[in-house]
């Protein structure tokens, strides 16, 4: 289904109850088109034996994380950050992200209900990403680089704020080849369904009031604890 600019951000949180998400067909699109996939990809909050799947982090990506070469904040700009997630990029041309997009999600910012993880070199906004958290189910809806590893910075600090928040579900929408190395995995749409309803029992909070160096060191800690033999 489609309509035309004419839905309020209470509209877009009801859609997320329910399992379905907006995107336009182009950054001119006059259109939003709601999607409800046969197949959802998530992407694990949960690490080692903790669960089948868990959220992996390649070992050069780690060694980027702990030397810290870039500030993460959470909620600095988030209009900033979905602006660059609607900018044209060599391999994309074209994006989802439409002006009534932009629109709603900054109203949805203002109401608490989404949320940008920002990676700056010095002064320069060079990463980012933003989605949607309801109660403890959080939504990724893009992400955007301009700096090697920003992006995927970006993603390891919005899970191990997650997990300290008490969150159980990342949804990622469709599974991407940028993606595959977290440990992304795909359900059948009747599954997906079950762990929503189940996420969106439980309250979390993505803490933005708290320092995210602390919730990084535990979730690197926890995936080389799980990595140990024996």
């Amino acid at each position: 289904m489609s309509t035309r600019y004419a839905f309020s951000p209470e509209t877009l949180i009801k859609a997320y109850s329910l399992g379905v998400f907006p995107m336009a067909d182009g950054a001119n699109s006059q259109t939003i088109n709601f999607y409800d996939p046969d197949v959802r990809a998530l992407i694990p909050l949960t690490v080692g034996a903790e669960s089948k799947q868990h959220f992996h982090i390649p070992k050069r990506l780690r060694r980027t994380v702990k030397q810290g070469r870039f500030m993460v904040t959470i909620d600095r700009d988030f209009p900033a950050v979905i602006a660059e997630c609607a900018a044209p990029r060599p391999d994309r041309e074209d994006t989802w992200i439409n002006s009534d997009i932009k629109r709603l999600y900054i109203a949805l910012h203002k109401l608490g209900f989404a949320h940008s993880i920002e990676v700056w070199d010095g002064d320069s906004l060079v990463g980012g990403l933003y989605g949607v958290a309801l109660r403890s189910a959080f939504f990724g809806e893009s992400m955007f680089s301009r700096a090697t590893d920003a992006s995927k910075v970006a993603l390891v600090h919005l899970v191990a704020r997650l997990r300290a928040g008490g969150f159980h579900l990342l949804d990622a929408q469709f599974t991407t080849d940028h993606l595959q190395q977290f440990g992304i995995f795909e359900l059948p749409r009747e599954q997906f369904q079950q762990r929503l309803a189940m996420a969106l029992a439980k309250h979390a909070d993505i803490l933005p009031g708290e320092p995210d160096t602390p919730m990084v060191a535990a979730l690197l800690t926890a995936i080389q604890t799980a990595e140990q033999p024996g």
